[in-house]
């Protein structure tokens, strides 16, 4: 069963992430959590219902080589669509790329692996997005922890992200 808006038993970082969208970017977002969690896309899927694919996984990339070296990067991908980690360092002017250490993105980013959300980060990175999430009138993406989500229109988490529409998947 969710816990929502309100709810005196949302996790503190979900509710941190919850009140920072709001404050930030003045869009009121309503939280869901589960009790099974959310980290994985199916596992979400499940929770809320929805295809895999309209699951808006966020995916912290660490660049080598070239202008950006060093520099973490972010891409926003559909849950039925694998990142191509060579098509991330072709776009951004990397000679490589990988995925970033869990450490960094936590004092980077500012939210754990798992839970990472597409918003609301500690520091802007740049972002892809990937088209697929076009598709669906609703995706959901994480919500500061691995057991929580929100709901939001992929064209209203691309502009709030400033992200660029692009396949970088597989």
């Amino acid at each position: 069963m969710p816990a929502g808006r309100g709810s005196d038993r949302m996790h503190p970082r979900a509710a941190e992430f919850e009140e920072l969208t709001e404050e930030r970017y003045g869009v009121d977002v309503d939280v869901l959590e589960f009790d099974g969690g959310t980290e994985t896309a199916a596992a979400a899927a499940d929770a809320v219902d929805c295809e895999t694919g309209a699951i808006a996984s966020t995916i912290v990339v660490s660049l080598s080589g070239g202008d950006r070296d060093g520099a973490l990067v972010a891409a926003i991908t559909s849950g039925a669509n694998r990142l191509d980690l060579n098509a991330v360092a072709d776009h951004f002017g990397a000679d490589s790329a990988e995925m970033a250490d869990p450490s960094r993105i936590r004092e980077v980013v500012g939210w754990s692996i798992g839970g990472v959300p597409p918003i609301g980060h500690d520091a802007a990175l740049p972002t892809a997005f990937d088209p697929t999430l076009t598709e669906y009138d609703t995706v959901y993406g994480a919500a500061g922890t691995p057991s929580a989500v929100f709901a939001v229109a992929p064209e209203t988490l691309a502009e709030l992200a400033d992200a660029t529409v692009v396949d970088l998947t597989e």
